[in-house]
């Protein structure tokens, strides 16, 4: 069997991206996608959990239950949409919910319940894909850019691929050279929280909001200030550093939230290209996927802090931007089930090359 669904339910919290892949002819292929919003319960639950709580042991194992449930649905309602049978269906690769990011302490949280999401589900899941490069002293993420250089990799053409999630993270494709990838810093994340905090939405639709601001020079220095974007990868990061409030300690108090929104959208797009510049150099093209590439306002900074070098989605290249990572783990899974490795070593930090996850048999 040839067909893979790959669960992937990132940093913003909004829900679950889920894709069929076939791998029949080498190079994925997509064969349908859906998409499943998050219940504002669990988002709520899972942001709870992203710091120490009264049992945090039980409700992390409930909420596993209820992501297992969703992760369920997501894929039922995918297959019925592709009209293919559970029994088609290799095996599910999910990358769980990121709660708890540690790798300098051994170790990474991606809450899940495999064993449920195979029961209910009756298909093969590949899950827990973090703790065995982690295990190996790596950072265990980014993961993805393994998946961007088996698919965007050209001979000829040095790229970068940026994925502006919750968190950005970089890979750089240079023909001749080592794959390079690392988190660069915040994607999405701090410009959501700051917008529904402020104005009750979930994210800045094309970031109009943003474009309504003013950029706050001081209070960019501040937030520029914090060590993790000088520090040489491999580097990782998530919630646990980058926060709301993070974000409060570096204000005034003074500052117009709109003008805040303007400044965090250019924090994203300088910390990218700042890292690319640092560390990849200078690349022909950029090529964007995530949530981060339907904001235009920051597509179009990156084009601005990039004059020379051609920014684009990766639907350019075949893969549609919105689902890119969700295609990553259906990959990923397809590997581990083919005994192969998963990580880059010298993207993560890892002693070597792993297979990663753990199999969960229908």
């Amino acid at each position: 069997m040839s067909l893979v669904v790959g669960l992937m339910s990132g940093t913003s919290l909004d829900g679950v991206d889920a894709v069929l892949v076939d791998f029949s002819a080498g190079q994925p292929r997509t064969l349908a996608t859906f998409w499943l919003p998050f219940s504002a319960t669990i988002r709520q639950q899972a942001l709870q959990l992203q710091t120490a709580r009264h049992d945090e042991i039980h409700s992390a194992a409930l909420l596993a239950n209820e992501l297992a449930r969703c992760y369920a649905e997501a894929v039922r309602q995918l297959l019925v949409d592709a009209k293919v049978n559970a029994p088609q269906v290799a095996a599910i690769g999910c990358h769980g919910q990121t709660v708890r990011h540690q790798p300098a302490a051994g170790y990474s949280v991606q809450l899940n319940n495999p064993a449920l999401l195979a029961e209910l589900a009756g298909i093969t899941v590949v899950a827990d894909f973090r703790s065995r490069d982690v295990a190996a002293g790596g950072q265990g993420a980014p993961l993805v850019p393994a998946f961007h250089a088996a698919t965007f990799g050209d001979p000829e053409r040095h790229r970068a691929i940026l994925n502006i999630g919750g968190i950005a993270n970089l890979t750089d494709l240079n023909p001749g050279q080592p794959v390079r990838g690392f988190d660069c810093g915040p994607g999405n994340l701090l410009m959501d929280a700051w917008i529904e905090r402020h104005r009750g939405l979930r994210f800045d639709e094309a970031g109009h909001w943003a474009t309504q601001g003013r950029l706050r020079p001081e209070l960019l220095d501040g937030l520029l200030d914090d060590p993790f974007f000088t520090a040489s990868p491999p580097k990782s990061c998530g919630r646990d550093e980058f926060n709301i409030p993070w974000l409060e300690r570096r204000l005034a108090g003074s500052e117009r939230p709109v003008d805040v929104q303007a400044t965090l959208l250019e924090l994203t797009a300088v910390t990218a290209t700042r890292a690319i510049g640092r560390w990849c150099g200078s690349p022909h093209e950029l090529f964007v996927c995530g949530g981060g590439t339907r904001n235009l306002a920051l597509m179009a900074r990156l084009q601005h802090h990039l004059p020379d070098c051609r920014v684009a989605s990766t639907d350019s290249l075949g893969q549609p931007a919105d689902w890119v990572e969700a295609v990553a783990f259906a990959w990923l899974a397809w590997r581990t089930l083919r005994g192969e490795p998963g990580n880059l070593a010298e993207v993560t930090g890892a002693r070597g090359p792993r297979i990663l996850g753990a199999i969960y048999p229908r």
